[in-house]
């Protein structure tokens, strides 16, 4: 299994309806099966993640955080991990907002070296 504790990652790709941006960092912490992470950055203020790690080591969690219009942002999420050539991580995520706006999209965050 995957150990996510201490990995610091980067978001490469959103779509247009995601607040994630590549100046958005994540810095992520695993206890046992359970992922938490703090991320800043781009159009966050400050968010916060917390949730599961599957055997398989995909990730499920929520999702909250504050924009910098002020706003409260949530969703959920569903990570897919994949390892490059390099070692490092990339996780393949299909996320939907929980809150207003209910819309889904898809990113691509990757380890940071």
């Amino acid at each position: 299994m995957i150990n996510y504790n201490g990995k610091k990652f980067v978001s490469v790709e959103n779509t247009a309806n995601g607040e994630v941006s590549s100046k958005t960092l994540f810095d992520y912490k695993q206890d046992g099966n359970i992922i938490s992470a703090t991320y800043s950055g781009g159009d966050i203020l400050k968010g916060i993640l917390i949730g599961i790690v599957e055997e398989n080591g995909c990730l499920a969690f929520r999702y909250n955080h504050v924009n910098v219009r002020n706003e409260i942002r949530g969703g959920q999420c569903y990570s897919t991990p994949v390892t490059l050539p390099d070692g490092r991580i990339r996780l393949h995520e299909r996320w939907k907002w929980t809150d207003t706006d209910q819309s889904e999209g898809e990113s691509i965050i990757e380890e940071l070296n």
